[in-house]
Formats: structure tokens, C-alpha cells, sequence
């Protein structure tokens, strides 16, 4: 399915986000505390924005950006031709579930908008702090119900019936913008995301809400 929208994706999440979602990235990259020479992993990456913030916040260290879906890493490499970073950023392909890096591997790890679509969302977490050295920070990005019922209402309305339409007009795939609304009903509310980090042996674990609701920050510290 994300092989299908791979082409479109950006274009399609700044239609959604009216161009927000470049700021909810922002908010992830500062929340990392990457060093300036240090590693960074970005997990989930599809077509590479969040993981290019980290090396643009990292002028002298290096981002390693995996994805399951290999045309998301198509276009991300494709986006990336003749930028800045170069070989500071790399892109390979990965299993969330089994990050083929050694423990303690870097200084932070990011996700934006993943951990709604593995098996095993402790699963997931307990890699990225696996992976991430003692006193480094694991953060994700993720897509949450509205708390106030007018704006859950007016949320629902949006999500579930102009995103679909809007996904069918420019990404010529309906059926991927349909499952996003469905997904995130289904998904955990950030108070048991909180959890499953923490069950997954993250520490001093916090959250807010971005996006009007609509975007929730956790960041935890193995």
C-alpha cells in the first residue's frame, strides 16, 4: 500500500496537514537532542523528511533512515539527489521489528507516523531502545484521536471522508487514505502509548499533544 502512494506521499501530507507537518517534525528533531557529531536513526522513514531534519540539526554526525517499503526509499533517494547531506545520510531497507544494528548503535532514534502500522507496537519500541545508547532519547510522532468532542467530531468528518476523496483525486489511491482514518481509531490513545514505551524499559517518559489534537510527541530515555 505505501509502495502505491510513494510518489504522492509528500504531496499528500502537506494537503492534510496544510503544511504542518514540516513543524511536527521540528518539534520531533528538538525533542531527540541529537549531538552535532553524534548518530541518528530514523525508523519508519518513508520518503526521508524527518530523517533529513536530523542531519540538517546534525552538521557533523550521521542519520541512518530505514523502511520496510522499498519504493518509499526510492523516492526519498530520489528527493535527496544533489543535496546538502550526501553520504551523511543513509537510507536501507528494515524491519522495525528486527533493526539489523548493533545494541547502543546511536545517539537518538525517531519515528513519525510507524508505530500505528507494525504487529507489535512494544515490539517496535523495545528495538529502538535497544538500539539507542544509555541517556539517548527515543522519540515518535503519531497520529491520535482529538480529545475535545467537537474538534473528535469535526476530525472525523475530515479524516474519514475528505482525506479519502482528496487521496483518490491526487494520489489515485482512495483505499491507502481510507485506512489511515480507520488505523488511527484503532489505534492506542497516547496514554497507552506511553505504556508500551515504558514497558518496552523507556524511562522519564512524557507526551503532548500537537496539530490541535490531532498529533501526539512522546519522547522517552533509555
Amino acid at each position: 500500500m505505501f509502495g502505491r502512494i510513494a510518489r504522492r506521499y509528500d504531496l499528500m501530507n502537506t494537503l492534510m496537514t496544510g503544511g504542518l507537518d514540516e513543524t511536527w517534525r521540528r518539534h520531533a528533531v528538538r525533542a531527540a537532542r541529537p549531538p552535532r557529531d553524534g548518530r541518528a536513526l530514523d525508523v519508519g522513514t518513508g520518503t526521508a523528511k524527518l530523517a533529513l531534519a536530523l542531519a540538517h540539526a546534525m552538521p557533523e554526525g550521521r542519520v541512518v533512515g530505514v523502511d520496510v517499503a522499498e519504493p518509499m526509499l526510492e523516492q526519498a533517494r530520489e528527493s535527496l539527489r544533489g543535496g546538502r547531506v550526501g553520504s551523511r545520510l543513509q537510507l536501507a531497507l528494515a524491519d522495525a521489528l528486527a533493526l539489523p544494528f548493533a545494541d547502543a548503535s546511536f545517539d537518538c532514534a525517531t519515528t513519525a507516523f510507524m508505530v500505528r502500522n507494525v504487529s507489535d507496537v512494544g515490539a517496535a519500541f523495545a528495538e529502538l531502545r535497544r538500539v539507542v545508547r544509555p541517556g539517548g532519547r527515543v522519540v515518535c510522532l503519531e497520529l491520535t484521536q482529538p480529545q475535545t468532542p467537537l474538534w473528535g467530531t469535526l476530525f472525523g468528518l475530515y479524516f474519514g471522508r475528505a482525506v479519502p476523496l482528496v487521496g483518490k483525486l491526487v494520489a489515485g489511491d482512495a483505499g491507502a487514505y481510507s485506512y489511515l482514518p480507520e488505523s488511527v481509531a484503532a489505534f492506542l490513545r497516547p496514554e497507552r502509548l506511553a505504556a508500551e514505551m515504558a514497558g518496552a524499559g523507556l524511562r522519564d517518559i512524557r507526551w503532548r499533544r500537537l496539530g490541535f489534537g490531532a498529533v501526539t510527541l512522546h519522547v522517552g530515555t533509555v
